[in-house]
Protein backbone atom coordinates (compact mmCIF):
# COMPACT_ATOMS: atom_id res chain seq x y z
CA UNK A 1 0.00 0.00 0.00
CA UNK A 2 1.37 3.30 -1.05
CA UNK A 3 1.76 5.77 2.27
CA UNK A 4 3.58 8.95 0.47
CA UNK A 5 2.65 11.13 -2.68
CA UNK A 6 6.18 10.32 -4.10
CA UNK A 7 5.29 6.31 -4.36
CA UNK A 8 1.48 6.88 -5.68
CA UNK A 9 2.41 9.32 -8.38
CA UNK A 10 5.41 6.71 -9.04
CA UNK A 11 2.96 3.56 -9.48
CA UNK A 12 0.28 5.42 -11.19
CA UNK A 13 3.35 6.69 -13.78
CA UNK A 14 4.18 3.49 -14.12
CA UNK A 15 0.68 2.03 -15.14
CA UNK A 16 0.76 4.75 -17.77
CA UNK A 17 3.73 3.91 -19.47
CA UNK A 18 3.06 0.28 -19.39
CA UNK A 19 0.00 0.97 -21.37
CA UNK A 20 2.29 3.11 -23.71
CA UNK A 21 0.84 6.33 -22.22
CA UNK A 22 2.84 9.88 -21.39
CA UNK A 23 4.16 9.22 -17.47
CA UNK A 24 4.22 12.57 -16.75
CA UNK A 25 1.01 13.33 -17.19
CA UNK A 26 -0.24 11.81 -14.29
CA UNK A 27 2.28 14.20 -12.03
CA UNK A 28 1.19 17.40 -14.00
CA UNK A 29 -2.63 16.40 -13.36
CA UNK A 30 -1.83 15.65 -9.58
CA UNK A 31 0.53 19.41 -9.24
CA UNK A 32 -2.37 21.08 -11.00
CA UNK A 33 -5.15 20.06 -8.57
CA UNK A 34 -2.61 20.84 -5.31
CA UNK A 35 -1.61 24.44 -6.70
CA UNK A 36 1.77 23.52 -6.52
CA UNK A 37 4.89 24.57 -8.41
CA UNK A 38 7.88 22.54 -8.65
CA UNK A 39 9.20 23.28 -5.72
CA UNK A 40 5.88 22.56 -3.52
CA UNK A 41 6.62 19.37 -4.56
CA UNK A 42 10.37 18.37 -3.72
CA UNK A 43 9.25 19.97 -0.40
CA UNK A 44 6.18 17.75 0.01
CA UNK A 45 6.68 14.61 -1.99
CA UNK A 46 7.42 12.34 0.49
CA UNK A 47 4.43 13.38 2.81
CA UNK A 48 2.08 11.04 3.53
CA UNK A 49 -1.06 10.94 1.02
CA UNK A 50 -4.65 10.71 2.16
CA UNK A 51 -6.72 8.19 1.12
CA UNK A 52 -9.57 11.46 -1.09
CA UNK A 53 -5.99 12.37 -2.85
CA UNK A 54 -5.05 8.92 -3.48
CA UNK A 55 -8.55 8.28 -4.72
CA UNK A 56 -8.40 11.14 -6.91
CA UNK A 57 -5.43 9.98 -8.51
CA UNK A 58 -6.79 6.74 -9.18
CA UNK A 59 -9.90 8.37 -11.05
CA UNK A 60 -7.54 10.53 -12.57
CA UNK A 61 -4.88 7.93 -14.08
CA UNK A 62 -8.51 6.00 -15.14
CA UNK A 63 -9.28 8.68 -17.88
CA UNK A 64 -5.64 8.91 -18.69
CA UNK A 65 -5.44 5.72 -19.52
CA UNK A 66 -8.55 6.24 -21.71
CA UNK A 67 -6.85 8.92 -23.06
CA UNK A 68 -8.18 11.64 -22.27
CA UNK A 69 -6.35 15.17 -22.26
CA UNK A 70 -4.81 16.52 -18.97
CA UNK A 71 -6.40 19.68 -19.69
CA UNK A 72 -10.10 18.44 -20.06
CA UNK A 73 -9.63 16.67 -17.05
CA UNK A 74 -8.50 19.40 -14.95
CA UNK A 75 -11.06 22.14 -17.10
CA UNK A 76 -8.13 24.82 -17.93
CA UNK A 77 -5.27 25.42 -20.08
CA UNK A 78 -2.67 28.62 -19.97
CA UNK A 79 -2.22 30.29 -22.61
CA UNK A 80 -0.24 33.70 -23.21
CA UNK A 81 -0.24 34.07 -19.26
CA UNK A 82 -4.34 33.63 -18.83
CA UNK A 83 -6.05 30.79 -17.59
CA UNK A 84 -9.07 29.47 -20.23
CA UNK A 85 -11.58 27.07 -19.73
CA UNK A 86 -11.38 24.38 -22.00
CA UNK A 87 -13.96 21.17 -22.92
CA UNK A 88 -14.59 18.47 -25.42
CA UNK A 89 -16.17 22.04 -27.03
CA UNK A 90 -12.46 23.32 -27.62
CA UNK A 91 -9.33 22.61 -28.84
CA UNK A 92 -6.85 22.78 -26.60
CA UNK A 93 -4.95 25.88 -27.18
CA UNK A 94 -1.18 25.13 -28.26
CA UNK A 95 2.20 27.22 -27.45
CA UNK A 96 2.81 27.65 -31.30
CA UNK A 97 -0.35 30.02 -31.12
CA UNK A 98 1.18 32.21 -28.68
CA UNK A 99 3.51 32.84 -31.31
CA UNK A 100 1.09 34.20 -33.69
CA UNK A 101 -0.37 36.26 -31.18
CA UNK A 102 3.06 37.50 -30.52
CA UNK A 103 3.44 37.96 -34.01
CA UNK A 104 0.46 40.53 -34.68
CA UNK A 105 1.62 42.53 -31.51
CA UNK A 106 4.89 42.95 -32.99
CA UNK A 107 3.61 44.07 -36.49
CA UNK A 108 0.99 46.38 -34.70
CA UNK A 109 2.99 47.95 -31.71
CA UNK A 110 2.36 51.27 -32.33
CA UNK A 111 -1.51 51.00 -33.94
CA UNK A 112 -3.12 52.65 -31.07
CA UNK A 113 -7.08 51.27 -32.46
CA UNK A 114 -7.66 48.26 -35.27
CA UNK A 115 -10.87 46.62 -36.23
CA UNK A 116 -9.55 43.04 -35.52
CA UNK A 117 -11.10 39.88 -36.64
CA UNK A 118 -10.32 35.87 -34.91
CA UNK A 119 -12.09 33.45 -37.07
CA UNK A 120 -12.53 29.95 -35.72
CA UNK A 121 -11.95 31.83 -32.03
CA UNK A 122 -12.15 28.10 -29.92
CA UNK A 123 -11.86 29.00 -26.42
CA UNK A 124 -11.03 32.59 -27.57
CA UNK A 125 -7.45 32.05 -26.70
CA UNK A 126 -6.29 34.74 -29.72
CA UNK A 127 -9.09 36.84 -29.22
CA UNK A 128 -8.66 37.90 -25.56
CA UNK A 129 -4.72 37.96 -25.37
CA UNK A 130 -5.30 40.52 -28.46
CA UNK A 131 -7.72 42.83 -26.49
CA UNK A 132 -6.15 42.29 -23.21
CA UNK A 133 -2.67 43.16 -24.63
CA UNK A 134 -4.32 46.30 -26.89
CA UNK A 135 -7.60 46.89 -24.62
CA UNK A 136 -8.26 50.19 -27.68
CA UNK A 137 -8.57 47.54 -30.53
CA UNK A 138 -12.03 46.26 -31.51
CA UNK A 139 -11.76 42.61 -31.41
CA UNK A 140 -14.35 40.22 -32.98
CA UNK A 141 -14.36 36.91 -32.02
CA UNK A 142 -15.83 34.16 -34.81
CA UNK A 143 -16.88 30.50 -34.47
CA UNK A 144 -18.87 28.05 -35.92
CA UNK A 145 -20.01 26.19 -33.01
CA UNK A 146 -22.48 27.72 -30.64
CA UNK A 147 -20.90 25.27 -27.66
CA UNK A 148 -17.77 26.75 -28.63
CA UNK A 149 -18.75 30.29 -28.94
CA UNK A 150 -20.55 29.91 -25.47
CA UNK A 151 -16.99 28.49 -24.02
CA UNK A 152 -14.76 31.82 -25.54
CA UNK A 153 -17.81 34.11 -23.91
CA UNK A 154 -17.05 32.81 -20.83
CA UNK A 155 -13.42 32.85 -20.53
CA UNK A 156 -13.58 36.64 -22.37
CA UNK A 157 -16.12 37.38 -19.33
CA UNK A 158 -14.18 35.62 -16.49
CA UNK A 159 -10.59 37.56 -17.72
CA UNK A 160 -12.34 41.01 -18.55
CA UNK A 161 -12.34 41.40 -22.44
CA UNK A 162 -14.50 43.02 -24.17
CA UNK A 163 -15.36 41.35 -27.26
CA UNK A 164 -18.13 41.50 -30.28
CA UNK A 165 -18.81 37.05 -30.63
CA UNK A 166 -20.56 36.40 -33.81
CA UNK A 167 -21.82 32.78 -34.22
CA UNK A 168 -20.82 32.45 -38.41
CA UNK A 169 -19.11 30.68 -40.62
CA UNK A 170 -15.48 31.60 -41.26
CA UNK A 171 -16.11 35.45 -43.08
CA UNK A 172 -19.47 34.48 -44.60
CA UNK A 173 -21.37 37.02 -41.80
CA UNK A 174 -19.09 39.92 -42.56
CA UNK A 175 -20.36 43.37 -44.08
CA UNK A 176 -17.10 46.31 -42.96
CA UNK A 177 -14.06 46.04 -43.19
CA UNK A 178 -11.38 44.70 -40.74
CA UNK A 179 -7.55 45.98 -39.96
CA UNK A 180 -6.69 42.74 -39.23
CA UNK A 181 -7.96 39.08 -39.82
CA UNK A 182 -6.00 36.34 -37.40
CA UNK A 183 -7.11 32.76 -37.81
CA UNK A 184 -6.10 29.57 -36.64
CA UNK A 185 -8.89 27.45 -38.65
CA UNK A 186 -9.00 23.66 -39.45
CA UNK A 187 -6.14 22.33 -41.54
CA UNK A 188 -5.58 18.63 -40.87
CA UNK A 189 -5.81 16.68 -44.12
CA UNK A 190 -7.81 13.09 -43.39
CA UNK A 191 -4.57 11.19 -44.34
CA UNK A 192 -2.82 12.75 -41.16
CA UNK A 193 -5.33 11.18 -39.08
CA UNK A 194 -3.27 8.29 -38.50
CA UNK A 195 -0.44 10.79 -37.17
CA UNK A 196 -2.10 12.38 -34.68
CA UNK A 197 -1.72 11.49 -30.83
CA UNK A 198 -4.89 8.97 -29.31
CA UNK A 199 -6.03 11.73 -27.03
CA UNK A 200 -6.87 14.14 -29.80
CA UNK A 201 -8.11 12.06 -32.43
CA UNK A 202 -10.53 11.02 -29.82
CA UNK A 203 -11.74 13.88 -27.36
CA UNK A 204 -10.56 17.38 -29.27
CA UNK A 205 -13.07 18.33 -31.95
CA UNK A 206 -13.25 17.12 -35.32
CA UNK A 207 -14.71 20.13 -37.28
CA UNK A 208 -11.88 22.45 -35.47
CA UNK A 209 -8.90 19.99 -36.60
CA UNK A 210 -9.60 19.01 -40.44
CA UNK A 211 -10.37 20.70 -43.35
CA UNK A 212 -10.93 19.00 -46.95
CA UNK A 213 -9.01 19.31 -49.58
CA UNK A 214 -5.47 17.87 -48.13
CA UNK A 215 -6.36 20.56 -45.26
CA UNK A 216 -6.42 23.87 -47.57
CA UNK A 217 -10.31 24.04 -47.65
CA UNK A 218 -10.81 26.71 -45.24
CA UNK A 219 -7.23 28.82 -46.29
CA UNK A 220 -9.25 28.94 -49.67
CA UNK A 221 -12.16 30.03 -48.30
CA UNK A 222 -10.77 32.88 -45.97
CA UNK A 223 -9.11 34.08 -49.18
CA UNK A 224 -12.02 34.50 -51.57
CA UNK A 225 -13.97 36.10 -48.56
CA UNK A 226 -10.94 38.35 -46.92
CA UNK A 227 -10.87 39.76 -50.38
CA UNK A 228 -14.60 41.66 -49.44
CA UNK A 229 -13.61 42.80 -45.89
CA UNK A 230 -9.71 43.22 -45.12
CA UNK A 231 -9.20 47.01 -45.77
CA UNK A 232 -6.87 48.36 -48.45
CA UNK A 233 -4.38 48.58 -45.58
CA UNK A 234 -5.31 45.14 -43.75
CA UNK A 235 -3.28 42.14 -42.51
CA UNK A 236 -3.85 38.63 -42.30
CA UNK A 237 -2.34 36.19 -39.70
CA UNK A 238 -2.57 32.65 -39.86
CA UNK A 239 -1.37 29.18 -38.22
CA UNK A 240 -0.46 26.62 -41.06
CA UNK A 241 0.52 23.24 -41.04
CA UNK A 242 4.21 22.76 -40.66
CA UNK A 243 4.06 21.51 -44.32
CA UNK A 244 1.53 23.88 -45.99
CA UNK A 245 3.88 27.44 -45.80
CA UNK A 246 4.12 27.20 -49.66
CA UNK A 247 0.57 25.67 -50.86
CA UNK A 248 -1.09 28.59 -48.26
CA UNK A 249 1.26 31.49 -49.42
CA UNK A 250 0.30 30.47 -52.74
CA UNK A 251 -3.55 30.65 -52.03
CA UNK A 252 -2.89 34.13 -50.15
CA UNK A 253 -0.52 35.53 -52.95
CA UNK A 254 -3.13 34.87 -55.90
CA UNK A 255 -6.04 36.40 -53.61
CA UNK A 256 -3.88 39.35 -53.01
CA UNK A 257 -1.74 40.05 -55.60
CA UNK A 258 -0.90 43.46 -54.43
CA UNK A 259 0.22 42.69 -51.12
CA UNK A 260 3.10 40.65 -49.66
CA UNK A 261 3.20 36.97 -48.47
CA UNK A 262 5.56 36.12 -45.63
CA UNK A 263 6.06 32.42 -44.12
CA UNK A 264 7.59 32.07 -40.97
CA UNK A 265 8.67 29.66 -38.76
CA UNK A 266 8.17 28.89 -35.06
CA UNK A 267 10.75 28.56 -32.45
CA UNK A 268 11.14 24.88 -33.15
CA UNK A 269 11.92 26.03 -36.80
CA UNK A 270 8.57 24.87 -38.64
CA UNK A 271 6.94 26.88 -41.39
CA UNK A 272 3.98 27.40 -38.97
CA UNK A 273 2.49 30.84 -39.87
CA UNK A 274 2.09 32.97 -42.64
CA UNK A 275 1.15 36.79 -43.02
CA UNK A 276 -0.20 38.57 -45.37
CA UNK A 277 0.33 42.36 -45.71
Amino acid sequence: MVKTYREALLRASSFLEAAGKEGHSIEFVFLARKGWNKTNWLLNMNQPISPAEQAQIEADLKQLLQNVPPQYLLGYEYFYGHQLKVNEATLIPRPETEELVDWVLKKNAATPSKKVVDVGTGTGAIAISLKLARPLWHVTAVDIVPETLTVAQENASTLGAKLHFVLGDTLSWAKEEYDVIVSNPPYISANEWALMDESVREFEPKIALFAAENGLAIYRKLARQAQKVLAKEGQIFLEIGFMQGKAVAEIFQQAFPQKKVEVKKDLSGNERMVYVY
